[in-house]
C-alpha cells in the first residue's frame, strides 16, 4: 500500500471539492494502492469555542472578496453535482479534529470526514456541537454514547494540537495538502484526472518493481 496523508479541515470549501474529486478518481480506480489517513489543521485556531457568524467571518476575512470567492465555489460545486448549503455558523473545528482522531483509531476516518463536510457544507448543521458529532459518530459506526462522553471531556485536545503544529512544522499553511509516499506534496482540490494518473504511475511502478 501506499501512504496518502491528507491534512484538512471540514470548513474548508476546498478540502470538500477536494475529497469529492480524489473519491471519483478512487471509485475508477477499485484496486488504488492508497492507504488514506487524515491529519487535523485548523484554518482558524483562534475561532472562538461558540463559533460565529458565518457571514461576518467571512466578510472579516476576505473583505470585497466574499462575493467572488462564494460565486467561484459554487462554480465548482455545480461542476461536481454538488448543491452548498452552508451552516450559518462558522464553528471552531477543535471538537471535529478530536472526532477525528477517535475515528482514526476505528477505521473511521473517511466516512466521519464525509459526515463532518456533508453537515457543514450540504445540511447547515453546526459542526461546532458536540450533538452533531455524536450523530456524525453514530451514522459512521462509531459508539454514540462513548463519543458523547468524549467530546464532554478534555481528551486529546493536546494531541490534536500537538499534531496540527507539526504539520505547520512540517511547511504545511494551506489545505487540502495531500502527501503522497510521505515524499510528494500535492495541493489544493485537485482535478479526479490528476489523481488517476498518480495512481496508475503508483500501479504501472509497482508491476514492473
Amino acid at each position: 500500500m501506499t501512504r496518502l496523508d491528507i491534512f484538512a479541515d471540514p470548513v474548508c470549501p476546498w478540502c470538500l471539492i477536494g475529497k469529492v474529486e480524489l473519491d471519483r478518481a478512487l471509485e475508477s480506480r477499485p484496486d488504488h494502492p492508497f492507504a488514506i489517513t487524515w491529519h487535523p489543521f485548523r484554518l482558524n485556531p483562534a475561532m472562538p469555542p461558540e463559533g460565529m457568524d458565518r457571514v461576518a467571518y467571512l466578510r472579516a476575512k476576505l473583505g470585497d472578496q466574499v462575493d467572488a470567492a462564494t460565486r467561484a465555489l459554487a462554480e465548482r460545486a455545480a461542476a461536481l453535482g454538488l448543491t452548498l448549503n452552508p451552516s450559518p455558523r462558522e464553528p471552531d473545528t477543535t471538537d471535529a479534529h478530536r472526532l477525528m482522531h477517535w475515528a482514526g483509531l476505528e477505521g473511521a476516518q473517511t466516512r466521519v470526514m464525509a459526515g463532518l463536510l456533508r453537515a457543514h457544507w450540504q445540511d447547515a448543521q453546526d459542526i461546532g456541537d458536540a450533538d452533531t458529532l455524536t450523530a456524525i459518530a453514530g451514522a459512521a459506526g462509531m459508539d454514540p454514547a462513548l463519543t458523547a462522553r468524549l467530546l464532554a471531556s478534555d481528551a486529546d485536545r493536546d494531541e490534536v494540537a500537538r499534531r496540527e503544529s507539526h504539520a505547520r512544522q512540517r511547511g504545511i499553511s494551506s489545505v487540502p495538502t495531500f502527501i503522497v509516499a510521505d515524499a510528494h506534496a500535492v495541493s489544493g482540490a485537485q482535478p479526479a484526472a490528476l489523481w488517476q494518473g498518480v495512481i496508475d504511475e503508483i500501479m504501472a511502478a509497482s508491476r514492473q518493481g
